[in-house]
């Protein structure tokens, strides 16, 4: 029960990464808040994770849904930015401003309204846990994804800015870096055979990542056993950056 009594949002929580967190820190004992687009699958969602669940609908897109999300919430002491999109694979020549808008609404710009929204009362209330989900994709760039790595690229960047200007009021900022996860997000690159071959081969774990080890990582940042992190990426990737 190491987040006893702690309130966390998380985002895109409806399945994946997001679900996988939500339900460590519930279990951990925070009351959790999971957003996502559809209020009846994040009903099934919270039904099947049991207590300490709270959903709410939220369009990560929109300010005026964040802003019932942050009323409906109150006082959150960890904030994991986990919502995210990846619409376009292709050629960097090959997408269009509707793609471009649609990666930084979603995965930068909710960022950037949620933290603006949460991080002051964690400042003044001088502690709280900052954790976005980056990707291995903001740190080399992978065949066909631009304006993914682009986008996970800037969040990370965004995620040491935060550490710089909150650690000394006492609220940490980091990120995680997953490598390949067997999430709906990435079936583009892990049910595709030669495409999860190419993960596989500079993999020295022989595993296809799973939800539940991004959401190990995220409950030691979430807490105290963190308390002298920030500023960090950590990348968690079965060794996937090593080669």
């Amino acid at each position: 029960m190491i987040l006893k009594d702690k309130v966390a949002v998380v985002t895109g929580a409806s399945r994946g990464i997001g679900k996988a967190i939500a339900a460590t820190f519930a279990r951990e004992g925070a009351t959790v808040f999971i957003c996502g687009r559809k209020q009846e699958t994040l009903d099934a969602v919270a039904q099947e994770l049991g207590p300490g669940i709270v959903p709410v609908a939220c369009h990560v897109g929109r300010n005026e849904d964040i802003a019932r999300l942050v009323e409906r919430a109150g006082a959150v002491d960890i904030l994991v930015n986990n919502a995210a999109t990846n619409i376009a694979q292709g050629s960097c020549l090959g997408f269009d401003d509707v793609q471009f808008d649609k990666m930084v609404e979603v995965n930068l710009k909710s960022v950037y309204r949620l933290v603006r929204a949460l991080a002051p009362g964690m400042c003044e209330r001088g502690s709280g846990s900052i954790i976005n989900i980056a990707s291995v994709a903001g740190l080399k760039p992978q065949p066909e994804s631009l304006l993914y790595s682009m986008t996970k690229a800037a969040l990370i960047m965004m995620t040491r800015s935060y550490a710089l200007e909150f650690g000394p009021k006492g609220v940490r900022a980091n990120a995680i870096a997953p490598g390949l996860i067997q999430t709906q997000l990435s079936e583009y690159f892990w049910k595709d055979e030669s495409k999860r071959g190419m993960f596989m081969d500079r993999q020295v774990i022989k595993h296809l990542g799973q939800p539940q080890e991004i959401a190990s990582i995220a409950l030691m940042l979430a807490s105290d056993q963190a308390s002298y992190l920030t500023g960090q990426t950590v990348t968690v990737d079965g060794g996937f950056m090593l080669m």
